[in-house]
């Protein structure tokens, strides 16, 4: 991708030998056969390795390795619903989540999903969180056999729920800490019955054979870019004979995701970004304004996708774990026995600690939950400002 070339641009002539290389080769080794592909930075090198494993599509290894320092511990970083390691943590270029571990001393892994790389017809009814977290398990053996450091589990949204639950089934010693961003435990209530609700209407479309989804931010954002100005297909609220621009769409789903319809969107307290948005008196006339992340940080992670696919079992599974019931699929609080870190944003999944709460009611007292101020779900990890109000609270 061309920021990846920018910053390469900067790296030492390929004749003279990078450190990191060597340790990069015994990972590649370690993970199997797959076509793997060098990328050399300012100071780092990272290793992409799709992993041909015989499965309908491959899970895809990134490593992002300091070339300088050896490392201390392995990240694993883990990204949401329909995103992949590129575009969830190596965007924007400099200044990524991926890059700010890698600078803390740690090994940066990234596992992608098979659906990133899948049609929609390889997509099945078996992509759950149980798929996800053996493909997990199965990178991580592979590498804790050679490097024997301690590790994290670290994630975003479905991605921390993943991490959460691969936490209950791991064992290791060498396991000591989750770091989960934004992410949703189990809900009480009437939005315990509406995750119910949810559920079931996952559990219908995978009874009809519909396997996967995809949610259609990439194609809002890109013709936003394209054509700001244009007519969308949306009706504009304050008129619905009258349409939204492109760009006026992309900006009321990115801060205003609760509003529109759609099974899982009332999970944000407001949006995927923090912003004002403004309807004037045609929709020419709208005022938007993100507060953290611009649109042209969206673009460059949207066009970083694969298939943007988001698997339906998944979903079905994520709800189930909101709703807290015990039917489908659930998190073993009990049994997290390390560090938890766990960072919600306010207009994001906003204040619900319960998942947090159980993990600290069975006697894990290594627990923390916060919740930053003004930040939407993808600030997280977008933000500009992210990297000075939200990631220094994963630091132990």
């Amino acid at each position: 991708m061309e920021r990846e070339h920018s910053e390469a641009g900067s790296a030492a002539p390929a004749a003279r030998p990078v450190r990191g290389v060597g340790l990069l080769t015994r990972i590649e080794r370690a993970l199997g056969t797959g076509t793997a592909a060098y990328l050399p930075g300012d100071g780092w090198i990272r290793l992409t390795l799709p992993l041909d494993d015989g499965g309908p599509a491959p899970v895809t290894v990134d490593v992002v390795a300091d070339t300088v320092r050896a490392p201390r511990g392995i990240a694993y970083l883990l990204p949401g619903g329909g995103l992949n390691f590129a575009a969830e943590f190596f965007t924007p270029g400099r200044d990524n989540l991926a890059h700010h571990l890698r600078r803390q001393g740690l090994l940066v892994v990234g596992v992608t999903p098979r659906e990133d790389a899948a049609r929609p017809e390889e997509v099945t009814a078996d992509f759950g969180l149980t798929a996800h977290r053996r493909d997990l398990a199965a990178v991580v053996s592979a590498l804790d056999s050679v490097l024997g450091l301690p590790y994290a589990y670290a994630g975003h949204s479905a991605g921390a729920a993943l991490a959460l639950d691969a936490a209950s089934h791991d064992p290791s010693e060498r396991l000591r800490r989750v770091l989960a961003l934004d992410t949703t435990g189990p809900y009480a209530g009437a939005l315990a019955e509406r995750a119910a609700e949810t559920r079931e209407a996952y559990e219908e479309q995978l009874a009809r054979g519909v396997h996967a989804a995809d949610p259609g931010l990439a194609a809002l954002v890109a013709r936003a870019v394209a054509d700001p100005s244009g007519a969308s297909e949306a009706p504009w609220p304050p008129d619905p004979a009258r349409r939204f621009t492109h760009a006026g769409l992309a900006h009321f789903a990115l801060l205003r995701t609760a509003a529109l319809p759609g099974p899982v969107n009332w999970i944000h307290r407001q949006g995927h970004g923090a912003g004002e948005y403004v309807f004037g008196a045609t929709p020419a006339e709208d005022r938007f304004a993100p507060a953290h992340t611009p649109l042209a940080a969206w673009h460059a992670a949207t066009s970083a996708l694969g298939s943007g696919l988001v698997p339906t079992a998944l979903m079905r599974d994520l709800a189930a774990v909101w709703a807290g019931d015990g039917k489908a699929y659930g998190i073993a609080w009990e049994r997290i026995r390390c560090e938890v870190v766990w960072v919600n944003m306010e207009l994001g999944r906003g204040d619900e600690p319960r998942g947090a709460e159980l993990i600290r009611a069975a006697g894990n007292d290594r627990v923390r939950f916060a919740v930053v101020p003004g930040y939407g779900h993808g600030d997280a990890v977008w933000s500009r400002t992210a990297a000075a109000d939200v990631w220094p609270l994963l630091q132990g």
